[in-house]
């Protein structure tokens, strides 16, 4: 009888298994939302574009762990565009048409998101760029968003605070030389320090670009020399902001301000790596500092989980300007799908049009093209830097905060022959 009742039992567990197994779908039982980017991870811009993949992998792991969206896992379907915006309208209409893709963000840069914008257009998806300076304002896709705290006007507001900072020296600086690459993050740049050099009355003694490959900076830095200018405002991404740091040494740049939107400046590898050279230069290109103005809701926790990977990982160690930001556009995606309950393409764009965002990277909202509607950039002057360890670039006492009043962390070294040393 004992075998009968025991056979009787599996049984009976093995048809409770079955109905169960048919009536509970766990949540990676169910089909992903996937979601599709291009990031660079080899060429010149990859230092930062690894921070931007690895921020947002955070993010879905958090996101999962919190039951997904709609009640579905999330998915990172990511190729490298290794810097290269050609391979950009590629890339994006194989995630849409081939890996049919639900939703796509990205890419990482200006250089790059200017294409995907063209091409995600063509598919009416909506997308969210990655640090991309008015990447949207001839095409006025109203799909787009930027993640990049430069206000309605980014084109200017990345010199900005160059041109007012120069303004308040004395002896005022009459001259400017404005230089950078020969593409459209650069041209973007160079153009807003026109109109700013223009609006501050400076005159403008050189004003040329260099190709995007340039290796050998010196020939460029000597022709700035040749025009004895003032100040020197450079636009450049990680390669030509290094070689231009390099080449200012080299041939001992004579000027009383030198910096710019030098986004090579924002990777810790290349602060180690020019060390000591950094002193003097003037960054605007900063947009996250760790401390109380920019302690947001979950950004440290954000920041520890991204460092603990970055470590065993290789990437940047401690991903101060990138990381908030690339969670944050996630937070902003995924608060907007679960708000209309959708995937919908018109509606979510909608909602991300007319709400405000509370996130890590702190509170969001989009004005024309995309754009945040207030901007909250930083200028910031390295100062005493010592060396090439990487611990004096944890806090930012090396690096100190000129600008914005509200942010100011210390004063400003002029002229910068003084600090460079």
């Amino acid at each position: 009888m004992f075998s009968i009742v025991a056979s009787t039992t599996r049984a009976w567990i093995a048809a409770a298994a079955l109905l169960m197994a048919s009536t509970w779908q766990p949540l990676h039982a169910a089909e992903p939302i996937r979601i599709g980017l291009s990031v660079a991870l080899t060429g010149g811009v990859a230092a930062n574009g690894k921070q931007v993949l690895l921020a947002m992998q955070v993010w879905r792991d958090d996101v999962n762990a919190n039951g997904g969206l709609l009640g579905r896992p999330v998915e990172l379907v990511f190729y490298d565009d290794q810097s290269n915006p050609a391979v950009i309208p590629g890339i994006y209409t194989k995630l849409i048409e081939v890996d049919k893709v639900d939703l796509t963000v990205g890419p990482y840069a200006t250089n790059m998101i200017v294409p995907a914008i063209l091409t995600v257009k063509q598919h009416n998806y909506l997308t969210i760029g990655f640090f991309g300076v008015a990447a949207n304002r001839e095409i006025h896709y109203q799909r787009y968003f930027s993640m990049l705290p430069a206000g309605p006007d980014p084109m200017i507001a990345f010199s900005q605070g160059f041109f007012e900072l120069a303004l308040g020296q004395n002896p005022r600086p009459q001259t400017v030389a404005i230089s950078g690459a020969d593409a459209e993050f650069s041209k973007v740049s160079t153009q807003g320090a026109r109109i700013n050099a223009q609006k501050a009355g400076l005159k403008i003694v050189y004003d040329k670009s260099y190709p995007p490959n340039t290796s050998d900076f010196g020939p460029v830095i000597r022709a700035i020399q040749s025009t004895n200018p003032d100040i020197v405002y450079n636009a450049s991404y990680p390669p030509d902001t290094v070689g231009m740091i390099r080449a200012a040494h080299e041939v001992d740049l004579k000027t009383r301000m030198f910096g710019g939107n030098m986004v090579g400046l924002l990777a810790t590898v290349f602060k180690t790596q020019l060390g000591p050279l950094l002193n003097g230069i003037v960054s605007t290109a900063d947009t996250f500092i760790p401390g109380p103005h920019f302690d947001f809701p979950g950004v440290k926790e954000v920041m520890q989980k991204y460092q603990a990977r970055a470590a065993r990982e290789g990437v940047d160690p401690l991903g101060y300007n990138y990381v908030p930001y690339s969670y944050a556009g996630m937070q902003m995606l995924a608060e907007a799908v679960n708000a209309i309950k959708s995937l919908d393409q018109s509606r979510l764009a909608d909602h991300m049009h007319t709400h405000t965002f509370r996130t890590v990277a702190g509170e969001v909202a989009f004005g024309p093209d995309g754009e945040w509607a207030k901007p909250r950039l930083l200028v910031s002057q390295f100062q005493n830097v010592v060396g090439n360890d990487l611990d004096q670039f944890r806090d930012f006492k090396k690096q100190v905060i000129i600008g914005p009043a509200q942010y100011k962390s210390g004063n400003f070294i002029y002229p910068y022959e003084a600090a460079k040393h």
